[in-house]
């Protein structure tokens, strides 16, 4: 309940993510109704699956790591900027991240994507620019990153991952979601880039 009065919006999104990927588990006719399809919304068929596919994931592994994060740094930006300024940067994360995505796989039909990795991204780089010598620890390394150097290295690890890699996970949803986060966050949130210069 604390939580709730401290960040409702990220508490929602929070809950009822974990509500919607734990029944698509359970029920997998979900992801026919809820996965990005590519092929379909550049035709002009479930739009809708550009918000949708943000509340599902494909297994435990995912949802967790992707919660995890969420956790990390939603609750404090919700905080910091508010929360219809939060609300709005989740939902327009969820689709900015998925339009190169839906040009880069229009024609292949048997292509989907699903995850809130996206918006999660932008939650991330959003926090960097309010707090950018932060410590973020990475899975086993030993010692705190500071947040810009992460946001450095995963940007360069995100544009190359989704030129080479063929892991089938959506490297271009990550990058361009947390350019949308540092984008959004410039243009609403006045003197946060004088901030973070200042903070060096």
């Amino acid at each position: 309940m604390e939580y709730f009065n401290i960040a409702p919006v990220a508490s929602l999104i929070f809950v009822f993510t974990i509500i919607t990927s734990l029944y698509a588990f359970y029920d997998h006719s979900v992801y026919g109704k809820f996965m990005l399809h590519p092929y379909s919304v550049s035709r002009g068929h479930k739009v809708w699956t550009v918000i949708t596919s943000g509340l599902i994931h494909a297994d435990w592994m995912h949802l967790f790591f992707n919660m995890f994060t969420f956790v990390a740094f939603a609750f404090t930006l919700e905080r910091l900027m508010g929360s219809f300024l939060f609300g709005l940067l989740y939902i327009l994360a969820l689709i900015l991240s998925d339009v190169p995505t839906i040009f880069k796989y229009k024609e292949n039909f048997n292509y989907n994507s699903l995850g809130a990795s996206g918006a999660i991204s932008a939650v991330l780089f959003s926090f960097i620019l309010y707090s950018p010598k932060s410590g973020i620890r990475i899975l086993f390394i030993p010692f705190d990153i500071p947040a810009y150097i992460f946001g450095i290295l995963y940007l360069v690890y995100c544009y190359y991952a989704s030129r080479n890699s063929r892991d089938g996970i959506n490297h271009d949803a990550h990058f361009f979601g947390a350019l949308t986060g540092l984008i959004f966050t410039i243009i609403f949130v006045p003197g946060i880039l004088q901030n973070f210069i200042a903070m060096f």
